[in-house]
């Protein structure tokens, strides 16, 4: 399935009116997930457990609870992945992992509960690279079978890419929400840190719940069910808003953002990006950058070495799982995992420091330019997908990168700013995401920024509608 312009993506929103008239239902549109799941999954393969006849009996509840007009919330029906970092108590959770082949918890992670209470309907578990980093895994991407998907939410992206279900549940801690989403042509979400509640994953002290989606309908619902049943992490106060996606809203003025990936994009990439900006300007919203304010350019120079803190950051927080790993399991890591064990090891409580400092001035440089726009704009990816495990080190000495280089998201994760990455501009035949960056705790309000760009400057609006299928019987 090649990409194009105009390639449209499962949506779940517009089919719930249907549903209350009786038009449709909740088992029928999973029967219809999972038709295109048995047709593309032996060559995209983005699960690693499926759970057919769990998600069945899920989706029937869903529609006796429509047929007497109590749903339970907006995604009540709604068929859902999960990334396999996050814990599910009827599935097993493996992390990418040798180590953790067929580990049953017995447990829901914060987010799989919220889920379940509010009559979302689980599908399986989405593949993950190697403890959510950069190992990768089986998965392909949906355009192209001989390139990447993106790490570490790879099947995530790759399932709602391929129009397997219209919501996968991700997360990002470098770039792995943003950039496999921009790889497959899917709307994501890393919202602001700590807005929705990471569980176990709370470890890794700025790692992010991330939503992939067919439409920003579906992400901002998903997102509210989340933060309304299970909040943010321990001690945040959790995403702020309205249960609704927020109004279309034009941008005033948005803050271009280069980051450290500027010099490693190419030059059709960066020609698309420009002309997208230049539409923009047309439209009335002014681009400033970093030759036209001195704020920008210290902002620019306080994110430019954000792969490195990411790093270090990452490696000393996983130093005591990758010792516990290594006592289990010796020579069960990958070579990729290895290295950061033995860079973690090397580390001491001085370097830990100086990297949190390092990331608290990117913060505070943040703070700078608030008032110079409304939020930041940059690219998602520094192209389109790389070929399969084409390595690259740029950026993070010492770790090798097989899903692409996270140079455009590393500073976003740090910082803590919540981004919305939209499909919209395609790239020799493959998609390639722009990513809307705004203030913490505006996640609202940046949805709505989001809706009017994707408005006004989509090739089409993503909405699909895939043909019935004759329902299996109960």
């Amino acid at each position: 399935m090649r990409y194009s312009p105009a390639h449209k993506l499962l949506t779940f929103f517009d089919a719930v009116p249907r549903f209350r008239d009786g038009s449709d239902d909740p088992r029928a549109y999973l029967e219809r997930c999972l038709a295109t799941i048995e047709a593309r999954e032996p060559v995209v393969k983005a699960w690693v457990t499926l759970n057919p006849e769990g998600a069945r009996q899920q989706a029937d509840e869903s529609a006796r609870r429509y047929k007497v007009g109590r749903p339970l919330s907006a995604i009540d029906g709604m068929p859902v992945g999960i990334k396999d970092l996050f814990m599910t108590r009827d599935m097993p959770t493996e992390m990418g992992s040798p180590i953790f082949k067929g580990r049953m918890t017995g447990e829901d992670t914060p987010a799989v509960q919220a889920f379940r209470v509010s009559g979302a309907v689980i599908v399986g578990k989405a593949v993950t690279t190697e403890l959510g980093f950069s190992h990768p895994g089986p998965t392909t991407n949906p355009f192209d079978p001989t390139r990447t998907p993106g790490g570490s939410s790879s099947g995530s992206a790759a399932a709602v890419g391929a129009n397997m279900v219209p919501v996968c549940l991700g997360s990002q801690v470098v770039g792995s929400v943003i950039r496999p989403a921009s790889f497959c042509g899917n709307i994501a979400i890393k919202p602001t840190l700590g807005a929705l509640n990471r569980g176990e994953r709370v470890f890794l002290s700025h790692s992010h719940l991330g939503i992939h989606a067919g439409s920003l309908e579906d992400m901002w619902s998903t997102c509210w069910a989340i933060a309304s049943i299970s909040g943010g992490d321990p001690g945040y106060p959790g995403l702020f808003g309205l249960p609704g996606l927020a109004p279309a809203h034009q941008p005033a003025r948005l803050i271009l953002v280069e980051t450290e990936g500027w010099p490693s994009v190419d030059e059709a990439t960066m020609g698309a990006f420009n002309k997208l900006l230049d539409q923009l300007r047309a439209r009335g919203t002014a681009i400033i950058g970093r030759r036209d304010s001195k704020l920008v350019e210290e902002f620019e120079r306080s994110i430019s070495r954000s792969l490195l803190v990411c790093r270090d950051i990452c490696a000393f927080e996983m130093r005591w799982t990758l010792r516990n790993l290594n006592h289990r399991a010796p020579g069960k890591l990958s070579p990729s995992m290895e290295t950061r064990a033995r860079m973690a090891e090397a580390m001491t409580l001085d370097d830990y420091r100086a990297a949190l400092a390092r990331r608290e001035e990117m913060r505070q440089r943040l703070a700078t330019i608030q008032s110079l726009g409304d939020a930041m704009i940059s690219l998602s990816s520094v192209g389109p997908a790389p070929p399969l495990d084409d390595p690259t080190t740029k950026g993070e000495p010492g770790i090798t990168h097989t899903t692409g280089l996270p140079a455009f998201n590393a500073a976003t994760s740090a910082l803590g700013t919540p981004a919305i990455t939209l499909p919209l501009m395609t790239i020799r035949g493959l998609p390639v995401g722009v990513q809307l960056i705004g203030w913490p705790h505006e996640d609202h309000q940046l949805c709505g920024m989001a809706r009017w760009t994707w408005n006004e400057l989509a090739p089409e609006t993503a909405q699909v509608a895939i043909s019935p299928v004759r329902r299996r019987p109960s």
